[in-house]
């Protein structure tokens, strides 16, 4: 289709999507992407030459990038007029070209859209945000065990509290809706203080948590890891986060029968057979090579993974406690700049990959902060696309580059003889170290 702002490089030909959800990617592929707001500029500016970089040295040639950028943020509203800040045609491009990669954006303050990151996630429904975050040799962390930490996580991303579903204390609508609450449906002592009480709708729907969950299980099939974890906090949220375990244990047993082992079935044998045939039969999965799906209360997953991180492989949850955990699973390896971050819907082929920081707007144009973020999604990016050379390409540069202390300034501060890079040569530090 024909655009007003945004420019199809003529180089290049568009990713298809087969009826399963796979892709077919030329060797030309277009891939659609947003510089970013802040400190975005310096990012992509070193990002796109690594991955460009990794392309070049993986293939010799014969693959390469055809980059079509596409706005949102600040200039969005640059390019196509005030106030104008996820023009219609971005949300479009992604959804013709399928696969898109995108730096850290600036939300507007006042009405309108609650964040960027959010609407991009809905408009083009990314139902699964995917985190991995894993441990790079020589990294700081206050963690004694960071070197275990490998774990991926499945958010939802369309639910939950971030529906957006709410309304002010003392609103006219917060008012008719605890008159519903009382008249209706009974409740009276569960709202403390009425009068004064805004109002959150936390919807998980089977058909959501369902999918989210059965993308969880697919990957953890395909990478070979053993477990996935459900996180929730059933416990309390009997039926929104209680649901979401369930049903997760359901899409196990019935869809993956033959891959899968789960507690609710060691529950079942362990009432009716005792501990020890509930035991063996656990084992005997194991043994098979059977992925156990397993679940953890959200609160002590958050204390567990400062202890025990590799008790956990891939983590399937809710959205809330999935911005939760991922952030903490992060800060254990290093924090959010080296921690990568993707929005897929597996069922339509649909990928956004992004930073998961921040803008940082007082470190704007200082070529200073660490791109590893956007690059590593790029990597994640590139796996997606069955370009694995060229991911293993940067996974081996990262770890040299920060094996020789050549780091940015957020790792130089934590780092006893490291050479302080800039975010440009940072990027070309890992280029280099792509030669072998």
């Amino acid at each position: 289709m024909a655009y007003d702002k945004i420019q199809i490089p003529e180089d290049g030909e568009k990713i298809t999507v087969n009826d399963d959800g796979s892709l077919n990617v030329p060797d030309n592929p277009i891939i659609a992407f947003i510089e970013g707001d802040g400190t975005g500029r310096d990012i992509w500016a070193a990002s796109h030459r690594v991955l460009e970089a990794a392309v070049d040295k993986a293939y010799g040639g014969d693959k390469r990038i055809a980059w079509m950028e596409v706005y949102a943020g600040d200039k969005a509203n640059d390019v196509y007029g005030e106030e104008i800040w996820l023009p219609d045609e971005t949300i479009e491009a992604f959804e013709e070209f399928h696969v898109g990669i995108k730096g850290p954006l600036t939300t507007p303050t006042g009405g309108g859209i609650r964040s960027l990151n959010v609407a991009i996630r809905k408009k083009l429904d990314l139902y699964a945000c995917v985190r991995p975050v894993r441990h790079f040799d020589g990294v700081p962390s206050p963690n004694k065990f960071a070197e275990k930490v490998d774990v991926v996580t499945f958010r939802e991303n369309t639910e939950d509290v971030y529906a957006g579903v709410e309304w002010r204390a003392g609103s006219e609508e917060s008012k008719k809706l605890m008159a519903f609450l009382r008249d209706e449906l009974g409740v009276t002592e569960e709202v403390r203080f009425p009068e004064t009480s805004a109002f959150g709708i936390k919807p998980i729907s089977e058909e959501g948590s369902k999918r989210l969950i059965r993308a969880a299980i697919d990957y953890a099939i395909e990478y070979g890891y053993p477990t996935v974890t459900l996180v929730h906090k059933g416990n309390i949220m009997k039926f929104t986060e209680g649901a979401f375990r369930d049903w997760g244990y359901d899409v196990a047993e019935e869809e993956y029968p033959d891959q899968t082992y789960t507690w609710r079935q060691y529950d079942k044998t362990e009432a009716e057979q005792g501990r020890d045939a509930a035991d063996a039969e656990q084992q005997e999965a194991e043994d098979a090579g059977k992925i156990v799906v397993k679940e953890r209360i959200a609160d002590i997953f958050l204390q567990s993974i400062q202890t025990r991180p590799e008790n956990f492989d891939v983590i399937a949850t809710m959205n809330l406690n999935g911005d939760y955990g991922s952030d903490a699973l992060a800060a254990l390896v290093g924090g959010i700049g080296i921690a990568p971050g993707a929005n897929i819907n597996y069922n339509e082929g649909k990928a956004v990959f992004e930073a998961t920081h921040g803008t940082a707007p007082k470190y704007a144009d200082q070529d200073k902060v660490n791109p590893s973020s956007v690059i590593l999604s790029g990597e994640m990016m590139f796996r997606y696309m069955g370009w694995t050379e060229a991911a293993d390409k940067i996974i081996e540069a990262m770890n040299k580059t920060i094996a020789q202390k050549r780091v940015t300034y957020d790792f130089h501060r934590l780092m006893e003889g490291a050479t302080k890079l800039k975010t440009s040569e940072f990027g070309d530090a890992l280029i280099e170290n792509m030669d072998g």
